[in-house]
């Protein structure tokens, strides 16, 4: 019988946390394990953090936790007290299984038996084992699905609430969240420091997204610890540098709520070596002016009986119940559903609401305002030391701290800082509807695998809830406050417009078959990747957002577009505002146009949306609609068949029916006024090339609406280079075949002109009749091809 050894099992031990219960393998007899042992959960001592490894940390004798083993509770603690002891009595050993036997009363398996981690007992937060029931058979496997795709919401924070709340003399500790799921292979980890609650559930929406990017670990305070501010930086700063040293190459992200991003904040000012990503939600620095200062000295003198009801007016300061139960309905629910789901969502919460007097005890609370004090003051002190990229969340209806203003205000003392505001949110941002922190960090390109973001290979594609609800946005009529309010520009109320646009245009999409037969919808479009789609702009690129959302809808088919770089830089994405343009352009895979961001995405099998006109298209002057500038260097045909990528032409008409250009580019030039408020200085991207296409002035025209006509987008015959490299190595041959997709797009527009006339539904009221009459379901037919 092998001696045991005792672990520092249960000494300032991170165990993983999830719905406040455990499983977990155990081991035989003899203190073996099993092969059939998962992967460990991410938990650390004072001076290690053990990360997700096959190979199980403790010694024979210790007790190995699966990733789902989740409880820190009494039992694992009487566990190693026993151990210890037994272990320093040599006359009284006993081996692990007799321990976990005695003290959790079930057969423990024998030496050789493989442990099926599925079939381990529950623990409940009393350490009570909980039989699990076998599933009933008339349990479908539909209703698996509908339960396994229900919308997380601030009411299954509720109920999980009161397991994190039993007492257990521990110290903060780490754990990773069972819903978050395995992480992606060398996913860079994320860190979640929680707010006033203290719990680590803040993320309890947006764990199933995050764990689809990252390795996800939350920091749970217990209610009764009284860990003062620079003590509980101590901690997370050694869990981040032994992170830090584990993974060199790859940045760490922290995501800190209301108290959590001032702890974020003080971490990455004393860590300015480190690469950090800091995604905070109304970080607590701004508490010194909090509108609720003037009570916060009254309530050491409350009675304790006023302090049961104090959280439950304090919950409706800290966020909005009615965006916190809107969280669980989806965008696609009917207005009249949604209504109806939202008032029996309220019906739940509501009474769930006293629990927050079990979270912040009138103790607890005395004690978290002095801390939240302290640490205002010390992280206040170090902002100049701030390296990190941060990416800052604030809600416009905060009432418990000025969280616009002091967006506002970090937005200038940080270095790189990103400032996004939700203006209908209240305090608690992260458990309420209307934010997907996944969706946030990739449409900001923040997601990154190492130190040099990549904006090719580092980027994850949209889900499909990405993808509803940006089509959900594009069906909103606009409606915002006043610029000033939100910090918009007039870039960015422009591009508002594109909400609205798709309902009013109603774009009708052709495909060409080989043979030139034509035919409504993309179904003639071929299935090999990659594709190489060229064609022309329409004034302002009017088309721009309408391609890569129809290939989604119809082929579930991703289309990178290949932009001006003017569109990535700050000053056209202004850092203080809400998601908008350029918020689509992260998430759908926009990059800066360049031969070599080009000949990433196709090297990587994915398809791409080229305007070779560019902005001389897209800015074109009177009497130049519809007409191409070109450069005369046929590059993307080599591109192309380099990586074997068959080239879609098409044409894109319906500009003059939707806008009418007043003043073009000459004509502010001759206005002095006009001419230094409209017209910008940006730099050619081609200054080498020759012709028009070299000559790209940058400017906003004046533009007056008409009753919108319709949009027409025609793909032409597909041009294959499979196979083909050699043959448009030769001058001639790519000239021939530049010539000959230029034709096809020239072509297209002749054609899409004249057809458009034979469309009973190219005006918009008639248009909008048809489709109101059939509830908005079908799109108004139009001429036959």
């Amino acid at each position: 019988m092998p001696a045991i050894r005792p672990e520092p099992l249960m000494h300032h031990l991170n165990v993983g946390v999830c719905n406040g219960k455990l499983n977990a393998p155990l081991p035989s007899p003899n203190g073996s394990i099993s092969k059939s042992t998962q992967k460990l959960v991410c938990f650390s001592d004072n001076k290690k953090i053990f990360r997700n490894s096959t190979v199980p940390y403790f010694d024979t004798g210790s007790i190995c936790l699966s990733s789902r083993a989740t409880s820190f509770f009494s039992p694992l603690y009487k566990i190693s007290t026993i151990l210890a002891s037994s272990s320093s009595d040599s006359s009284s050993q006993r081996t692990t299984g007799d321990v976990i036997s005695s003290v959790l009363n079930i057969d423990v398996p024998t030496t050789g038996d493989k442990f099926n981690p599925l079939e381990a007992p529950r623990l409940e937060g009393n350490g009570a084992v909980k039989t699990e029931e076998p599933a009933a058979a008339s349990h479908t496997a539909s209703d698996l699905e509908d339960e396994k795709e229900k919308p997380r919401s601030v009411l299954d924070y509720m109920k999980q609430v009161p397991e994190f709340l039993k007492p257990d003399n521990g110290p903060p500790r780490w754990f990773c969240p069972l819903e978050a799921g395995s992480p992606p292979r060398n996913a860079p980890s994320l860190f979640f420091l929680p707010g006033l609650d203290s719990t680590g559930l803040g993320l309890i929406l947006h764990q199933k997204n995050l764990g689809r990017m990252f390795e996800v670990r939350c920091l749970h305070i217990p209610v009764m610890d009284r860990t003062p501010f620079e003590g509980l930086l101590k901690i997370v700063e050694e869990t981040i540098r032994v992170e830090h040293k584990n993974k060199p190459s790859k940045p760490l992200y922290i995501v800190g709520d209301s108290f959590g991003g001032m702890l974020a904040l003080a971490l990455a000012a004393r860590n300015p070596n480190i690469d950090l990503v800091l995604i905070l939600a109304n970080p607590a620095t701004s508490f010194e002016r909090s509108q609720l200062q003037p009570i916060f000295p009254l309530l050491n003198l409350l009675p304790n009986s006023f302090m049961s009801s104090f959280p439950y007016a304090l919950s409706f300061t800290m966020g909005d119940p009615i965006r916190m139960a809107s969280a669980k309905i989806k965008n696609n629910s009917s207005p009249l559903d949604r209504a109806q789901k939202v008032s029996d969502a309220l019906v739940e919460l509501l009474p769930t609401l006293p629990i927050l007097a079990q979270v912040i005890p009138k103790e607890t609370l005395l004690w978290k305002l002095k801390i939240l004090h302290s640490g205002a003051l010390y992280t206040n002190s170090r902002l100049h030391a701030v390296r990190a990229q941060v990416l800052l969340l604030v809600s416009g209806k905060d009432q418990l701290l000025p969280s616009m203003e002091e967006g506002k205000r970090l937005k200038k003392l940080l270095q790189n800082c990103i400032v996004r505001i939700f203006k209908d949110s209240g305090h608690t941002l992260l458990l309420e509807a209307g934010l997907n922190l996944a969706t946030l960090i990739k449409s900001n390109n923040l997601y990154r695998q190492s130190k040099v973001y990549d904006i090719v290979s580092d980027y994850i594609f949209p889900t499909q809830e990405e993808f509803e609800l940006v089509c959900e946005n594009l069906r909103k009529i606009i409606q915002t406050s006043t610029m000033e309010e939100l910090g918009f520009t007039w870039r960015n109320k422009f591009f508002g417009l594109f909400r609205i646009y798709r309902e009013i245009t109603s774009p009708v999409f052709f495909s060409t078959h080989q043979n030139g037969l034509v035919q409504q919808g993309l179904s003639a479009i071929p299935r090999e990747q990659p594709l190489l789609l060229v064609g022309n702009h329409m004034l302002m690129g009017l088309e721009i957002s309408l391609i890569p959302i129809q290939f989604l809808r119809e082929r579930n088919q991703l289309i990178r577009g290949i932009a001006h770089p003017y569109l990535f830089q700050p000053r056209f994405g202004e850092q203080i505002s809400d998601t908008g343009f350029n918020d689509l352009l992260g998430l759908f895979g926009a990059v800066p146009v360049s031969g070599k961001n080009l000949f990433k995405v196709l090297s990587r099998k994915q398809s791409a949306l080229l305007y070779p006109g560019g902005a001389r298209e897209a800015l074109h002057m009177k009497g130049e609609e519809y007409k191409l500038f070109w450069p005369k260097d046929p590059e993307f045909v080599r591109m192309a068949a380099r990586h074997g990528a068959t080239i879609l032409p098409f044409s894109a008409v319906g500009e003059d029916d939707i806008v009418e250009l007043i003043a073009d580019y000459n004509d502010l030039q001759r206005n002095p006024i006009l001419r230094s408020a409209l017209i910008l200085d940006v730099q050619s991207i081609r200054p080498d090339s020759d012709g028009e296409v070299s000559k790209q002035p940058f400017y906003m025209p004046i533009l007056g609406p008409k009753i919108p006509g319709r949009l027409y987008i025609l793909f032409g015959r597909p041009f294959h280079t499979a196979g083909r490299e050699k043959e448009f190595l030769d001058k001639e041959n790519a000239q021939s075949a530049y010539l000959q997709v230029k034709g096809e797009v020239e072509a297209g527009l002749q054609y899409l002109i004249e057809k458009r006339n034979f469309d009973p539904y190219r005006n918009m009221v008639p248009r909008l009749v048809y489709e109101a009459s059939w509830g908005w379901t079908r799109q108004a037919p139009t001429f036959e091809p």
